[in-house]
């Protein structure tokens, strides 16, 4: 059961890319839409080392993802818990600029480039066809 709960969340980040990232600093809560890619469980997004989700992130390293409900009512979609991981090596950079759309940086080389790590700490899947959800799976404990 388990299994088939894991393989039905890596569908929808598969199938959904667009999804909102939210912080917390002193008490204020911020989202924004980020464009995620996966591997595994894990999710990467790219922005800018200037921004001001990475200075709340060092601040509050802690963040909730939401992604899916794909053309809205009945569809499945995650919320995820988890811990930032900002990247600033090569290797996640050049992976994720061969996945990612092109958009906001002309080069994997910019220097104001960076990859937010999401390491999920619970993943909630919710709306599932053909699964009595929501469930919700400690990753942690995998």
């Amino acid at each position: 059961m388990k299994q088939k709960v894991i393989n039905q969340m890596k569908q929808v980040f598969e199938k959904s890319r667009i999804g909102v990232l939210s912080t917390a600093v002193n008490n204020q809560p911020n989202s924004r839409y980020m464009i995620f890619y996966n591997d595994d469980l894990d999710l990467y997004t790219k922005t800018s080392r200037s921004s001001q989700k990475i200075e709340e992130l060092k601040q509050n390293p802690k963040a909730h993802v939401l992604l899916g409900y794909e053309e809205g009512s009945g569809h499945p979609y995650v919320e995820i818990d988890g811990t930032i991981d900002i990247i600033t090596n090569s290797k996640e950079i050049d992976w994720l600029w061969q996945e990612q759309d092109k958009t906001f940086f002309d080069s994997k080389n910019d220097p104001d480039l960076v990859v937010i790590r999401v390491i999920p700490s619970h993943i909630k899947l919710l709306n599932s066809e053909d699964l009595d959800t929501p469930f919700e799976i400690d990753v942690s404990a995998l």
